[in-house]
């Protein structure tokens, strides 16, 4: 019998993408949310380093339990890091920025297993914004979806209206990278029933 699954996240859109694949899991809020104060500067070292810090955080909480981190971070095309907007001011600015482009998207992700043991892998999609207007913009903050959101937007409602285009793995721009959670899940050992 396999041991707990352990979520280390609040978000409901990553509770919502793993109960997708019908694995009984539960989940553990680590607390880690000010990263401000971090100095990883780029995205990839960043996200890769909170799917880390909140893997390992509930592992020492969970020892025994099966435990997954996942970190998401978005980028401008001019290259600017866009964390989670701290007021609707920020959350429009962020927007504004993004309309007409394409920014990418860089989803870490950490498992650490019963024993300790850590697998690491990242996950990087593009995702390309219509030129929005101004009312369009409006509409958006107005809808206060941009909460808790990484570049201020989601493909998962209604913020897809403002998206044209997405290369690479939907859900890792929701935020956990389903098709990569498999990839370690396995290399870590955990038994998903598939076979080669």
């Amino acid at each position: 019998m396999q041991r707990a699954l352990i979520l280390a996240s609040a978000s409901p859109q990553r509770k919502q993408l793993l109960a997708g694949l019908n694995i009984p899991f539960t989940v553990c809020v680590t607390g880690v949310e000010d990263e401000s104060d971090v100095a990883h500067r780029d995205p990839v070292e960043r996200a890769q380093f909170f799917a880390r810090l909140k893997a390992q955080h509930a592992h020492s909480v969970h020892p025994d339990a099966w435990i997954i981190g996942c970190d998401t971070l978005v980028v401008s095309s001019d290259g600017m890091l866009l964390e989670k907007p701290k007021n609707a001011e920020e959350a429009r600015v962020m927007i504004q920025l993004q309309s007409g482009k394409t920014s990418v998207v860089h989803s870490g992700l950490c498992i650490v297993n019963p024993q300790g043991k850590v697998q690491e892998g990242m996950s990087t999609s593009s995702v390309t914004f219509k030129r929005l207007s101004p009312q369009e913009v409006d509409w958006w903050i107005g809808t206060g979806l941009w909460e808790g959101r990484s570049g201020s937007f989601q493909i998962d409602g209604l913020g897809q209206l403002m998206i044209e285009r997405i290369e690479g793995d939907w859900s890792s721009v929701v935020g956990l990278p389903v098709f990569l959670l498999g990839q370690l899940l396995k290399k870590a050992g955990w038994d998903l029933g598939m076979r080669d």
